[in-house]
Order: C-alpha cells, then sequence, then structure tokens
C-alpha cells in the first residue's frame, strides 16, 4: 500500500529524492539531468514582485544549466498564479545576472491532482492531461527556434488520454493510483523511477511524524476547501448558508457567461456546449437567442 500523493507531505517525500527527480525529469522532460540536492519551499529573498511564494520542489542540475521546478496543487487552479511563479524563477536568473544574458534554463511542471475548472478566459472547459507552454518564438513557417528554452508543463492524471507518450503516461498512473488505489496501486514497475516512488511511499516507509504532519496538511486543505464553499472570510465563519447560496449563485453566473462566450465563438455545435458543461441543449439555445 502506498501513500496519497494528493498529499503535500507525501509529494515532497517523493519528488525530493534525487533518484526519482532524475527519472521523473527524463521520462517528462526528456534531459538526462544529475541533482546532488533537491530543495522543497524555495523561496527568494529578497522576494520577486509583491507575492511571497515558495517552490514545492526546487532543484539545480550539476552537469547542466538547468532549473527544475514542481508544484503540487489540489485545490487552486489559477493558470495567472503558475505563469507568475515560472516568471519569477527567470526574472530571479535576470537579477543576479551583470547583463540581459539568462545562463541557466528553467523548467517547470505542474501537477494539478484536482479536475480542472472552466477556463473563464475562454469559456472553454479544459479537458487535457498534458499542456506544454514555452517562451520560444516561431518563424513565418511556424518552425520553433530554440531561443529562450524556458517550459511551463502541466500534468493532470484525471484525463487519461492515449496520445500521451507511455514515458509521462507512468507518472500519471502512479499519482492517480496513489490517490484512488493505494492498496493495490496499478503502476509500471518497470520503471525505476516509478518503482523506487512507490517504495519510498510504501506504508512501512513513512515515519511516525511524516503521518502526524501529513493529518495536518489535509486538515488545512478541508479548511480551505470548506472556507471556499462556505463563503468564509479571512479565516471567520460568517453566515454560513448565506455564503453557500452566493457561491452557487456565482457559480451559476460564471457557468452562464462560459457557455455564452463558448456560443460567441462558434467553434462548437450547441449539443457539443451543452455536454462540455452539462447542461440541457434547450438552455444553451436559450442562451444563443
Amino acid at each position: 500500500m502506498i501513500a496519497n500523493l494528493d498529499n503535500e507531505v507525501f509529494f515532497k517525500k517523493a519528488f525530493t529524492d534525487t533518484i526519482v527527480l532524475k527519472h521523473f525529469v527524463k521520462d517528462v522532460l526528456e534531459m538526462d539531468l544529475e541533482f546532488d540536492k533537491v530543495e522543497t519551499e524555495k523561496s527568494f529573498d529578497p522576494r520577486i514582485g509583491n507575492i511571497d511564494f515558495k517552490y514545492d520542489i526546487f532543484a539545480e542540475s550539476t552537469d547542466k544549466r538547468v532549473i527544475i521546478e514542481i508544484q503540487k496543487v489540489d485545490y487552486d487552479y489559477n493558470f495567472d498564479r503558475f505563469l507568475h511563479y515560472f516568471l519569477m524563477a527567470i526574472a530571479e536568473l535576470q537579477r543576479s545576472s551583470k547583463n540581459y544574458g539568462i545562463e541557466k534554463t528553467v523548467y517547470a511542471v505542474i501537477f494539478i491532482t484536482a479536475p480542472y475548472k472552466i477556463n473563464q478566459k475562454t469559456g472553454i472547459p479544459i479537458k487535457d492531461e498534458l499542456l506544454i507552454s514555452n517562451l520560444n518564438p516561431k518563424n513565418i513557417k511556424g518552425d520553433e527556434l530554440n531561443i529562450y528554452g524556458h517550459s511551463l508543463v502541466f500534468l493532470n492524471p484525471n484525463y487519461k488520454n492515449a496520445e500521451t507518450p507511455t514515458r509521462i503516461r507512468d507518472w500519471l498512473d502512479l499519482v492517480y493510483e496513489s490517490m484512488h488505489h493505494p492498496e493495490k496501486p496499478s503502476i509500471n514497475s518497470n520503471n525505476d523511477g516509478i518503482k523506487r516512488a512507490s517504495e519510498i511511499l510504501d506504508f512501512e516507509h513513512i515515519s511516525p511524524s511524516e503521518w502526524e504532519q501529513s493529518k495536518i496538511r489535509e486538515g488545512r486543505k478541508m479548511v480551505q476547501l470548506m472556507a471556499k464553499e462556505e463563503g468564509v472570510e479571512e479565516g471567520i465563519l460568517i453566515g454560513v448558508e448565506k455564503g453557500k447560496q452566493e457561491e452557487k449563485e456565482r457559480s451559476e453566473k460564471e457557468k452562464e457567461l462560459s457557455i455564452r462566450k463558448a456560443i460567441a465563438r462558434k467553434k462548437l455545435t450547441l449539443e457539443e456546449i451543452a455536454e462540455d458543461f452539462g447542461v440541457s441543449v434547450e438552455f444553451v439555445e436559450q442562451l444563443s437567442e
């Protein structure tokens, strides 16, 4: 039986292992790197920008000038926040540079362990388990030029896709199985990185203090979720039922707005929009009038 990778304590326990991280980077980013140290709760001093943020996993390769960041996210799906984290790591390199040159390349991987929310900017549901964004420009022919190299990768094991490469699928399965079938996880133990991670996560290798910390983290997450659902602000429980109703009304208005945006783009049929948003075709037709 393995520990749940949806828990921050166990996630960090697995990915701060240099062997696990080496195999993960090789499979997901297709780079063979060496690490002698992996940091957790990494922050910059002085901080960059107005937000005091920390990276779950942070490592610099010893043999190549590459920085690896990994963030696990379970209830906050703000893509602008992920972009901020990514760009601030690049800005930190710029701050310490003598000129405009940035000698190290930043790769950020975001592990999202719950289904996505609807993208409020486009109104289109996100149903991908692998998303890759980089800063390299393309020429008029559409050829990508490797000028900057920095990449931001999103992984979400809740959306299986047959086209996802096996080397990446192994890690998505590890996270998903640890969350849903921890007693008998169906994972690829022939992958040395997966095997190493599963051994680290085995219940026999979890210390009493780690169990205690995991319960504390899980409790904090539940409080945050309850606060979000019940309209609690600044830690004060005021008008629970009112908060729930306001949240429901706000959610319905956001969904309606997203549907209207999807209709306006005319990229999907009304039937497809109804299916994606979980509403009736009649409802979509009313909004299209």
